[in-house]
């Protein structure tokens, strides 16, 4: 036996390959600061990168213009439309988990734009 523990079984298995996850934030928005918060307890179980992007900025003014979300924050997973408004967080651990296995299965990453 290694000196590695093994994962409990109600855990996901954990991505080898990092995703990158983009939060398009406004000021004194509470969605905003809700999903910074929530990306920072995920980003303990899952290799994720968080990029808060200010919307009045070129790039999120940008991201505006090609997303156009309803409400702030637009989150982006991997450079595509996730969400705008509340971060759906347990469909954000679904995504999360399933590209975890996928990764797991194929050993290639192959799920996420490098």
């Amino acid at each position: 036996m290694t000196g590695a523990s093994p994962q409990p079984a109600s855990e996901p298995p954990l991505a080898a390959t990092r995703v990158d996850i983009t939060v398009v934030s406004t000021p004194a928005c509470h969605y905003c600061a809700d999903a910074e918060l929530a990306l920072t307890v995920i980003a303990d179980r899952y290799p994720i990168r968080v990029r808060i992007v200010e919307l009045e900025s070129p790039e999120g003014l940008r991201l505006t213009a090609r997303h156009r979300p309803a409400m702030s924050p637009l989150v982006l997973v991997n450079g595509q439309f996730f969400s705008a408004g509340r971060l759906p967080r347990k469909k954000l651990l679904a995504v999360l988990s399933t590209a975890a296995a996928e990764d797991a299965s194929s050993g290639d990453g192959s799920w996420v734009a490098s």
